[in-house]
C-alpha cells in the first residue's frame, strides 16, 4: 500500500511539472520571477493568459497593427500590406489574423504623423505596432497606452529568441522605466551600419595610386581624382568624397563622422572621455581640426559644394553615376546601390578599404548597435502571448535556420527567392516577376535577426567555404560579390569601432532643449564648412551647447551611466 502511495505522488508531481512547462508550447521555461519585479502590472492577465500559448490558434486570434510602408516597397499578385503571403501565412501556420487598422506610404515622416495624429484623435491604439524611430518610441511608450513587455518576455520568448537578446544585455535600457522593460527591441545584425571606405578602384589603377591608409594620402587621391580624372570626367563633374550633412553629421550612407574620428572624437554620440565620464562627441576639440579640414576640401571641391543639402540616399546618387570616386558606407553596399553603377560605367570597380589614419595615427568609426527600433504591445491586447507564438516561430525557423528547415532558402518562394532547375538559388533579379521584400510584410521589420549570424556566414563564404544556411546562400546568390571581403575589412579595423555610449531613455532636460540644441549643431558645423563662419565659432558654438542645457544633460547622462556600469 505504502508503494501504491509513492507511485501515485510521483505521478500527480510529473504532471504538475509537466503542465507547468508545457503552458507555453514547451518553448520556453519560467523557473525564476521576471527581473522586472513585473508580476504586479497585468498579472492577472498574464495567469489567465498563462495556459493560452499556443504554437497554433484555433479558432484564430487576432493581432491588430498598422503600417508605415516603404515607398520603395513592391506587391505582386494583386497583394496589399493588409492581405498577403505573409498575412496568409500567419493564419495557415499559426492560426493568427493579422488586422491592419491603417496604413500609409511611409515618406516624409508620414507614418509618425499618422501615429501621432491616431493618438491625439482616440482612435483604436494596435494591438502590436514596431517603431523605428526612437522619439515616436519614447512618446508612444510614455503615453501609458503600451504595457510592460519585460514579464511576458520572459514566459514566453523561446530560448533562441532569448540568447540573441542576450548577445547585448543593454539593447533593453532605451525602453527600460522605472525598472520595468516597456518595449520589446527589434534586433539587428552586428556591424550592419559600421562604415568603411568604397573607393574606384579603377580609378587608382589608371592613375597607379595605392588605396589612401592616412587622411594626408586620401587628400592626395581626392585631387588626382578630381584634376586628373581617369574617366575623363571634367573637375566640375566629380564628386572625389561623396557626402551629406543635410541630416546629421553621424548617419549611415555617405557619412562624414569619420573625418572627426581622425582627430579623436565621433559627433552627435556620447563618447567615453579619458576621464571615465560620457562626453558629448560634438563639443570635443577634435571636431574643431575635422571641421577645419571639411571646411577646406570645400574649398577645393573635394566635397560636394551643396553638402548641407544632401541626405544619405542623396550620396549615392553621383557614385551610381560613375561621377563620385570615395564613399563611406557599410559592408553590403557593393550590393546596393553600388552594383547599379555598372549600368552608367561598365567600367567601374568598387573595392572596401579601411578608414584612414589622422595625423597622430587615431581612426574612429560609429558603431553599430544591435537594435534598430522597438515593438510595442497594448495594455488591450487580449491575447499578447499570440505575438509571442508569432516571433517565435520566426526566431527558431527563419533568423537562422539549418538545411532543411522551412524557411533553409529564404522566406516566401516567388518573393524574395525562388529556385532554379539545377536546385541553386536564383539571384534576386532573376526571380520570375521580380523580387520582393517579403520580409517587410511582418509584423516586426527584417522579421527576426541574431545579430552575430550575418558576420558568421559572411566569414564563413570569405574563407571560402560552400554556403550551407540560409544567410550563407543569401549572401552568395544576391548580396554585392565585394560583400564578404567587405566583412573582412570592416573586422581588421574592429577596434575602431565605438558605439555611442548611452543607450538609455531621453533623459529630462533632453525632453525640453534636445532638438534646440541638435538644430544648433547641425546649422553652426554647416556654416563652418561653407565658410560662412570662421572656425573659430565652434568655440561659441560649446559654449553656447553647454550653457543652454548640454551642461544638464551632460550630467544626467552621467548619473544614467554611473548607474548601469
Amino acid at each position: 500500500m505504502r508503494k501504491v502511495l509513492l507511485s501515485l505522488i510521483l505521478i500527480m508531481l510529473v504532471s504538475v511539472i509537466a503542465a507547468c512547462s508545457g503552458n507555453n508550447g514547451g518553448s520556453t521555461t519560467n523557473s525564476t520571477p521576471p527581473p522586472d519585479g513585473a508580476q504586479s502590472e497585468n498579472q492577472t492577465d498574464n495567469e489567465s493568459n498563462g495556459s493560452a500559448y499556443k504554437e497554433k490558434y484555433d479558432p484564430p486570434v487576432t493581432i491588430s497593427t498598422v503600417w508605415g510602408i516603404d515607398p520603395e516597397l513592391k506587391f505582386k499578385n494583386n497583394e496589399t500590406i493588409e492581405n498577403n503571403v505573409a498575412t496568409k501565412w500567419a493564419l495557415e501556420t499559426l492560426g493568427i489574423e493579422i488586422k491592419s487598422l491603417w496604413s500609409v506610404t511611409d515618406s516624409n515622416n508620414a507614418f509618425q504623423t499618422k501615429m501621432r495624429l491616431s493618438l491625439n484623435s482616440g482612435n483604436d491604439i494596435p494591438d502590436v505596432v514596431t517603431i523605428g524611430d526612437e522619439q515616436l518610441a519614447h512618446e508612444l511608450i510614455d503615453s501609458g497606452l503600451f504595457r510592460e513587455v519585460g514579464s511576458l518576455f520572459d514566459e514566453y520568448a523561446s530560448d533562441t529568441w532569448k540568447q540573441a537578446m542576450a548577445l547585448d544585455e543593454n539593447v533593453w535600457n532605451p525602453y527600460t522605466r522605472d525598472g520595468k522593460r516597456m518595449g520589446i527591441p527589434v534586433l539587428d545584425y552586428a556591424y550592419n551600419h559600421d562604415y568603411l571606405l568604397w573607393i574606384r578602384q579603377d580609378w587608382l589603377d589608371a592613375l597607379k595610386l595605392e588605396a589612401p591608409k592616412t587622411m594626408a594620402e586620401l587628400e592626395h587621391v581626392l585631387d588626382q581624382f578630381k584634376n586628373n580624372n581617369p574617366s575623363g570626367l571634367k573637375p566640375n563633374e566629380v564628386t572625389p568624397l561623396s557626402t551629406g550633412t543635410k541630416m546629421s553629421l553621424n548617419t549611415w550612407m555617405g557619412d562624414p563622422s569619420w573625418i572627426f574620428g581622425a582627430f579623436g572624437t565621433l559627433p552627435e554620440q556620447w563618447n567615453l572621455a579619458e576621464d571615465g565620464t560620457l562626453e558629448y562627441g560634438s563639443i570635443h576639440a577634435g571636431m574643431k581640426e575635422g571641421l577645419a579640414l571639411l571646411r577646406d576640401w570645400h574649398s577645393k571641391g573635394y566635397i560636394p559644394q551643396e553638402i548641407a543639402l544632401w541626405d544619405e540616399n542623396q550620396t549615392s546618387v553621383p557614385a551610381v553615376a560613375g561621377t563620385a570616386g570615395i564613399i563611406a558606407g557599410p559592408y553590403w553596399m557593393s550590393g546596393w546601390p553600388l552594383s547599379d553603377t555598372a549600368v552608367n560605367d561598365p567600367a567601374a570597380v568598387w573595392k572596401p578599404y579601411p578608414i584612414p589614419t589622422g595625423p597622430d595615427g587615431k581612426a574612429m568609426r560609429h558603431g553599430t548597435h544591435y537594435t534598430n527600433g522597438v515593438t510595442l504591445i497594448s495594455t488591450k491586447m487580449e491575447h499578447p502571448e499570440a505575438f509571442f507564438t508569432y516571433q517565435n516561430y520566426l526566431f527558431d525557423n527563419y533568423a537562422d535556420p539549418k538545411e532543411g528547415g522551412v524557411f533553409e532558402n529564404g522566406l516566401f518562394k516567388n518573393y524574395d527567392y525562388d529556385i532554379a532547375d539545377d536546385g541553386s538559388l536564383l539571384r534576386w533579379d532573376d526571380i520570375p516577376g521580380g523580387y520582393v521584400n517579403a520580409v517587410r510584410y511582418l509584423l516586426v521589420r527584417d522579421g527576426a535577426r541574431i545579430p552575430d549570424a550575418q558576420m558568421k556566414a559572411l566569414m564563413n563564404l570569405a574563407d571560402g567555404k560552400e554556403p550551407v544556411t540560409r544567410l550563407e546562400k543569401e549572401v552568395k546568390a544576391s548580396y554585392g560579390v565585394e560583400t564578404p571581403s567587405a566583412a573582412v575589412v570592416l573586422l581588421q579595423q574592429e577596434d575602431i569601432s565605438f558605439k555611442n555610449m548611452f543607450t538609455g531613455p531621453p533623459t529630462p532636460t533632453m525632453s525640453s532643449k534636445l532638438d534646440y540644441l541638435k538644430k544648433l549643431e547641425l546649422t553652426t558645423m554647416n556654416e563652418i564648412i561653407y565658410g560662412n563662419k570662421d572656425i573659430n565659432a565652434f568655440d561659441d558654438f560649446v559654449a553656447q551647447w553647454k550653457a543652454e542645457g548640454g551642461d544638464q544633460i551632460t550630467a544626467e547622462v552621467n548619473e544614467w551611466y554611473n548607474g548601469v556600469k
